[in-house]
């Protein structure tokens, strides 16, 4: 295990954090966003880091782009990096957000007409310590709309994974049921979302930039086939079989919580 991080480098990335966030745009920007069915929207992108087990620096940094509302795969980047920031909970997004940025950026200069018009990432957007998670990150870097899904609870900022919580997901009847994720301030940080009839486990989708979360919330539940929406299925899907192909005895994990 890698020695705890240095009190000024915590210091510095919470005053970039605090920086960046002011940046951050949680209401619709696009005409797309506005339109009850996305008319106008074409393509999605989904991204995400896949790691191998017992391995915290090597890992595949996956893009995909899909059609909309077909979900169809119409281009896809993997490419293996090397992580040199360490893991500190609250700041993953300087570990993979550089990664990431890396493969949007390639996708602009390779196939422009490609680039997606909102891009999901797996991960927490404002609801975060700090209101600044990997999807606000990338999201105010990239200039992109972005929306944070993420698989599990982040318990902050007063919401707790307890019985009042439990059985908000249980009184979820079908897919595109949601209820708010309420901080102890009163703001809705996000909204736990009953993403298809199948799954009664909830996904939790936040505000990455550019979006506002009824619109996040709406566009995520379009484009789940399962629990997990389908940029985020593929792009962790296809990043595991990229580290199976180039390690062959490798087990794969996701660090996301």
């Amino acid at each position: 295990m890698s020695a705890p991080p240095g009190e000024d480098l915590v210091n510095q990335w919470e005053s970039e954090q605090a920086r960046l966030r002011l940046q951050v745009v949680e209401e619709d920007t696009e005409d797309w966003q506005r339109s009850p069915d996305f008319s106008g929207l074409e393509r999605v992108g989904g991204v995400d880091l896949s790691f191998i087990k017992g391995d915290e620096v090597n890992a595949c940094a996956q893009l995909v782009v899909l059609s909309y509302p077909d979900l169809e795969v119409l281009y896809e980047d993997s490419r293996m990096v090397t992580l040199t920031a360490p893991y500190i909970a609250g700041f993953l997004a300087f570990r993979e957000t550089p990664f990431l940025l890396e493969a949007l950026q390639r996708l602009e200069r390779n196939q422009p007409k490609l680039r997606p018009q909102v891009v999901f990432v797996d991960g927490n957007g404002v609801f975060h310590y700090r209101e600044f998670g990997l999807a606000c990150h990338l999201g105010v870097l990239s200039g992109l709309p972005c929306v944070g899904v993420a698989k599990n609870l982040l318990q902050v900022q007063g919401v707790h994974k307890n019985e009042q919580h439990q059985s908000q997901i249980a009184a979820l009847q079908k897919g595109g049921d949601s209820f708010p994720l309420t901080a102890a301030s009163g703001k809705v940080l996000g909204k736990a979302l009953r993403s298809s009839d199948r799954s009664c486990k909830p996904v939790y989708v936040s505000v990455g930039h550019k979006i506002s979360v009824t619109t996040a919330v709406r566009l995520t539940h379009s484009c789940c086939r399962y629990r997990v929406p389908e940029p985020i299925r593929q792009a962790d899907h296809r990043s595991r079989e990229y580290l199976r192909t180039h390690v062959p005895s490798a087990d794969t994990y996701d660090t996301k919580t």
